[in-house]
């Protein structure tokens, strides 16, 4: 793919914005036209810099009011281990992020679940039968003070 132009920021800026824009709209917000907002927008899609277009859920009203942070620390941490866990913990639907991080534990989780139950249900299929898990250590979620999923564009020159 080219370099990325003021154009392309313009798309992206919008895009994390508000992923649900028509064509028009998104066209009409980066000052292109209509064809050039589509062939820009795909092309960005087709070099993968826009992974996925997602609607944000509110868990509280949802019922899956409680996060957490998971550290995880394995006890034995060769590749086929670190790959093994990884590959049971991104299947797991409460597992919202799941990174390989270092130095300190192997693995941060985001989890979303209901309650404190689910929470319960979790740590029993995904951690205490994991014979690999080591130390496992939780903070749980009292306020969240900020959420968000943009990732910082470099200025938009406007000339």
């Amino acid at each position: 793919m080219n370099e990325i132009d003021a154009i392309d920021l313009r798309l992206l800026d919008a895009l994390q914005a508000d992923a649900s824009l028509t064509n028009q709209d998104l066209a009409a917000r980066a000052a292109v036209s209509p064809a050039t907002c589509l062939r820009r927008v795909k092309r960005l899609v087709d070099a993968g810099i826009v992974e996925r277009r997602v609607a944000i859920l509110s868990a509280d009203k949802l019922g899956a009011g409680l996060s957490a942070i998971l550290e995880i620390t394995l006890d034995r941490q060769g590749a086929e281990h670190l790959d093994a866990f990884e590959a049971q913990a991104v299947q797991d639907a409460a597992v919202q992020q799941c990174w390989r991080v270092s130095p300190g534990p192997d693995f941060v989780l985001i989890v979303q679940v209901a309650d404190m139950p689910a929470y319960h249900a979790l740590t029993q299929r995904l951690l205490t039968q994991h014979a690999n898990v080591r130390n496992i250590k939780a903070f749980f979620s009292v306020k969240r003070a900020k959420f968000d999923t943009r990732i910082g564009l470099p200025a938009l020159v406007t000339g």
